[in-house]
């Protein structure tokens, strides 16, 4: 449920989804989602961001022992994977649910305010530990996660991934100017 939850609100929306097709969605009858999530949307939807905050955590976490530049690279794959393979229809959960602000329950923002919080936290440590200041860690580290995030927007209206390529080609520039990375 939490999966199929994630890749609706990623394809449509948070406000644009109901409980009634996210359960159809994942092929669970109405009565067990409310079993499993009594909180509701809000509660099955903020699931839904950490689900997606754990998968995309775990792709930059593989690149990042080899370098920040490794690590953005694994991270931007992993959106470019996700678009061409939904035909440019599904962009990130966390960010749908982000920009769409609270409603009746503010759970789901706040998984959304923790997971770039977590994508910005390990490309920062990345970052310091070869070689940028914790300023310029910081900073590039949400440059990173802000840049690639809209550039998924982008690539969808677009239907292209070439925003992700020319965005990511500058990403590295970033990354070697503030590094001791080659």
């Amino acid at each position: 449920m939490v999966a199929g939850a994630a890749d609706m609100i990623r394809r449509r929306g948070l406000n644009a989804t109901s409980v009634r097709e996210l359960a159809k969605h994942a092929q669970a009858p109405l009565g067990s989602t409310y079993h499993y999530f009594p909180g509701g949307k809000a509660q099955l939807a903020a699931e839904a961001v950490r689900f997606a905050d754990a998968l995309a955590a775990r792709k930059l976490a593989q690149g990042l022992p080899a370098g920040p530049v490794a690590g953005l690279r694994s991270f931007v794959d992993m959106w470019r994977k996700v678009l061409v393979d939904n035909d440019f229809q599904a962009g990130c959960p966390v960010l749908a649910v982000a920009i769409e602000g609270p409603g009746d329950d503010d759970e789901p923002q706040r998984a959304a305010a923790a997971a770039f919080e977590n994508w910005t936290g390990l490309l920062t440590r990345s970052l310091r530990d070869h070689g940028a200041s914790e300023a310029d860690a910081e900073r590039t580290a949400t440059l990173i996660v802000a840049a690639v995030e809209g550039t998924v927007a982008m690539c969808r209206v677009e239907r292209s991934t070439l925003p992700l390529d020319r965005t990511v080609d500058k990403l590295e520039f970033l990354i070697r100017a503030v590094t001791a990375e080659v």
